[in-house]
């Protein structure tokens, strides 16, 4: 691997010569801009405007664009009197805790290496101190005559110079977040961690690969053998009803998740106990439509309802009026005479008669009242059905 920078870590009096090694790499298949008539290279040339001719490169040098259109030139003597720290120097301006710099501000990683045997002690140092501490350091370096800020950290017992942006070259988030308060329910939110613990089981970073850079490789070998490159199938999107909401969408990625780890499913169509104690709406709004379908189909025994409910009614106000007239004749003034306490008596041994009388009355005027409600129910369910047989026969 070759250093791509040379120079020293400086941090108080203490000076560790070390070179930078380039840590990343992406494996992007390079492919070329060509004529599609005969394939042919189609080249970029730098050509001024205003002679329209094609300028060598020693020719070219650095300007600003004004507001107004004007052009500023810089020359190479102009960025050489720019304050910047020495070329050859990292320069280490404070330790702080990892969590103070936002993983967003990173940039290009390169693995910190030493230069000699001397700088072996202090750069141990210096890492064990890193690792111990939980801690990075934040430095300056410049690279390429520019000034950048970076971190020095460790990673895998190597020391790491990652370079980062300038917190003002960091937007703001304002205003991208959703506006408004959002209710998350518990259910919710149990549901989202369980689908986040089925799929944080057995992963594997490290198995993860370019399927499409790997793909466009055998393409290409395959035009190099002269042969029809390979052709996938596209895969058909996945059946399935239209998502109700937030939580039945948790609930299908959880039940999809087990079934691509071949873990068995309940047949209730939950995933396990927690799951299926967990309300889903669809079922709830799915019994309210029976419901109300299955009250839309008699809505003519409904209607007789009412008229039988008013014949038992009427025949319980002649019962409690026959009971009154009763209770009215067994009540006797006082005794004033021997006449008068005969017919009293014998008043009072014909009210259980009468009793007995007025209850049979009024059973047999429920019983009548009965017959009459069922005679009306089984109409209506009559009439309703040569109503649906009509229909059916005129479609």
């Amino acid at each position: 691997m070759r250093a791509t920078w040379k120079g020293a870590i400086s941090f108080g009096l203490v000076t560790i010569p070390v070179q930078l090694f380039t840590a990343t790499e992406e494996h992007d298949i390079p492919l070329r801009q060509v004529h599609g008539k005969d394939g042919s290279r189609v080249r970029l040339r730098r050509v001024c405007e205003a002679e329209d001719v094609e300028i060598p490169y020693h020719e070219i040098t650095k300007g600003y664009e004004a507001p107004d259109g004007s052009m500023i030139m810089l020359s190479d003597e102009d960025l050489a009197d720019l304050p910047l720290p020495s070329k050859k120097l990292i320069d280490v301006l404070a330790f702080v805790d990892a969590s103070t710099i936002d993983p967003l501000m990173f940039s290009k990683a390169y693995y910190v290496g030493t230069s000699d045997r001397a700088a072996a002690k202090p750069y141990a140092l210096l890492r064990e101190a890193l690792t111990e501490s939980g801690q990075i350091a934040v430095t300056k370096i410049a690279i390429r005559s520019r000034e950048a800020l970076a971190v020095l950290r460790v990673h895998e017992d190597t020391l790491v110079l990652q370079t980062c942006l300038w917190p003002d070259e960091v937007r703001p988030a304002a205003g991208i977040t959703p506006e408004g308060d959002v209710t998350i329910r518990p259910q919710e939110l149990q549901m989202a961690r369980s689908l986040m613990d089925m799929l944080s089981q057995d992963f594997d970073l490290s198995a993860l690969h370019d399927e499409y850079q790997e793909a466009l490789q055998q393409v290409i070998e395959a035009r190099l053998q002269g042969v029809e490159p390979p052709r996938e199938e596209e895969e058909a999107a996945p059946a399935g009803g239209k998502v109700i909401d937030l939580m039945a969408a948790l609930e299908n990625s959880v039940r999809a998740a087990r079934e691509s780890r071949g873990e068995p499913v309940a047949a209730d169509g939950g995933t396990d106990a927690e799951v299926r104690t967990l309300p889903v709406p669809g079922h709830t709004r799915k019994a309210a439509a029976e419901k109300k379908a299955a009250a839309k189909k008699a809505p003519t025994a409904k209607r007789a309802a009412p008229a039988a409910t008013a014949k038992t009614t009427q025949a319980r106000k002649a019962t409690g009026s026959a009971a009154k007239k009763a209770t009215t004749s067994t009540t006797t003034p006082k005794e004033t005479g021997g006449k008068k306490s005969t017919a009293a008596r014998k008043s009072t041994a014909k009210t259980p008669t009468s009793r007995t009388a007025a209850t049979k009355s009024t059973a047999a005027s429920a019983t009548k009242t009965t017959r009459t409600a069922k005679t009306a129910t089984a109409a209506a369910k009559t009439a309703t059905a040569k109503k649906t047989t009509r229909r059916a026969a005129s479609a």
